[in-house]
């Protein structure tokens, strides 16, 4: 107190032409000098049982004292755990045939053929349940405009009313029961567990996406559980709308049984069936045919630089009871080799039987042979260069003469993926 009294004395002491000399920072000082000691006058006051003085008004507290006071009265801004994640994806494509449509037949995400797109743009927003953290219940919300939403969620063929669920890719609240290791419940609309692809490119051994991913369900509408019945094994169980069926078009469910085994900390291995009646209704009836899908894939990381995976698929469809049955069924190899921690090199092999032209439209046996190199440039962000043939048995592949049909086409492809926000691991 008596070193601030003396400060005081000796600034005094200076004058009215010292006080306009004095620079902004001599300034601050005495503002903080003044504040300090009104704030031991109060210590003071209350310590011994008296009233504390009234303070000066001294203006607005200092730039720093001002962003603590308005850190400890502001509400928070998102509750813990939550994460704001965002990805944009494009690319540049091109098709050798140079296909007088401008498009790549049977692809699902790499769509265009000598143009630069947009694959697409997402906003993903979740909070994850955390028992430790005494939070059962989670949500999560993913938004998605851009040329794999029109792939995904644009088919009037599944879907009564396209337009008003096109950019809702997910959208599910979460609950843990309390039961046994915890029983894991969804309700809402989520990305479908079957094939080893999935939605978001970063997470992919290739950029562009084999035949099964096109083929199997994209999303499905409804209630999921999954229980660990072991360290090892998780079981889980659907009740459905239907495939890519956000609002039901026929009133009937589907159903889906899914098992995964992770024998090891290399190893993960799914094994996936559905079954359901997917048949729009006509002139008031719905056809009481069935789909079934058998699914299974299995992915091993060999060591620090090698991956495998592999996948196996049968799908069986009869429009009704007595139709005869419609066959698709095939698979697919993936190896990658990490060269670096920014440089990896993946291949990918699959084969698909159309036996009766439920995928393509026409009666064939399709192949793809694609080569990918990766290029982790920096954290969030990723180059990707591609190389693909594709083959069938039969004319199918589009030129850029409409009465001309080749049995291959080959692409190119530079991708680039920018991702950020707080969610680890895969999307």
């Amino acid at each position: 107190m008596r070193l601030i009294a003396f400060l005081l004395l000796l600034l005094s002491t200076t004058g009215a032409s010292a006080q306009e000399a004095l620079s902004p920072r001599e300034k601050l000082l005495l503002d903080r000098i003044e504040r300090l000691e009104q704030r031991l006058a109060a210590l003071e006051a209350r310590a011994a049982g008296s009233p504390a003085p009234p303070a000066e008004s001294a203006g607005p507290p200092p730039p720093a004292k001002a962003e603590l006071a308005s850190a400890a009265l502001a509400p928070e801004v998102l509750p813990a755990g939550t994460t704001i994640n965002m990805d944009l994806d494009g690319y540049y494509g091109y098709n050798f045939n140079r296909p007088f449509t401008g498009t790549n037949l049977l692809r699902a995400y790499d769509v265009s053929g000598n143009s630069f797109a947009i694959n697409q743009a997402g906003l993903v927003v979740e909070r994850a349940p955390d028992v430790a953290a005494g939070r059962r219940f989670g949500a999560r919300l993913d938004l998605m405009v851009g040329q794999a939403t029109e792939t995904l969620q644009g088919s009037p063929v599944n879907e009564l009313r396209p337009e008003v669920f096109r950019h809702l890719f997910q959208a599910y609240g979460t609950y843990i029961v309390p039961a046994g290791q915890g029983l894991t419940v969804d309700f809402g609309k989520w990305a479908s567990s079957f094939g080893i692809e999935g939605n978001y490119t970063k997470d992919q051994f290739t950029y562009s996406r084999s035949y099964w991913f096109s083929y199997l369900p994209f999303y499905h509408m409804g209630f999921r559980a999954s229980y660990p019945v072991t360290d090892r094994i998780t079981a889980s169980y659907w009740l459905t709308n239907g495939l890519n069926q956000t609002e039901d078009f026929n009133g009937l469910k589907s159903q889906a049984v899914l098992f995964n085994f992770q024998p090891s900390s290399r190893v993960s291995a799914n094994l996936n069936y559905f079954n359901g009646q997917e048949q729009r209704r006509a002139n008031g009836r719905t056809p009481r045919g069935r789909s079934h899908f058998l699914d299974s894939y299995v992915t091993w990381q060999a060591n620090d630089r090698w991956t495998f995976a592999a996948e196996a698929d049968y799908a069986v469809d009869r429009p009704a009871p007595t139709s005869p049955p419609r066959l698709v069924y095939g698979g697919a190899g993936y190896a990658r080799y990490r060269f670096s921690p920014g440089l990896s090199l993946a291949s990918r092999f699959a084969y698909l039987n159309d036996r009766d032209a439920s995928f393509s439209g026409r009666t064939q046996a399709l192949k793809d042979a694609t080569v990918t190199a990766t290029f982790d440039l920096t954290d969030g962000f990723q180059m990707r260069w591609e190389l693909r043939r594709d083959w069938s048995n039969r004319p199918f592949f589009v030129t850029n003469d409409p009465n001309d049909l080749k049995r291959n086409q080959t692409t190119a492809l530079l991708g680039l993926v920018w991702w950020f926000g707080g969610k680890q691991g895969t999307w």
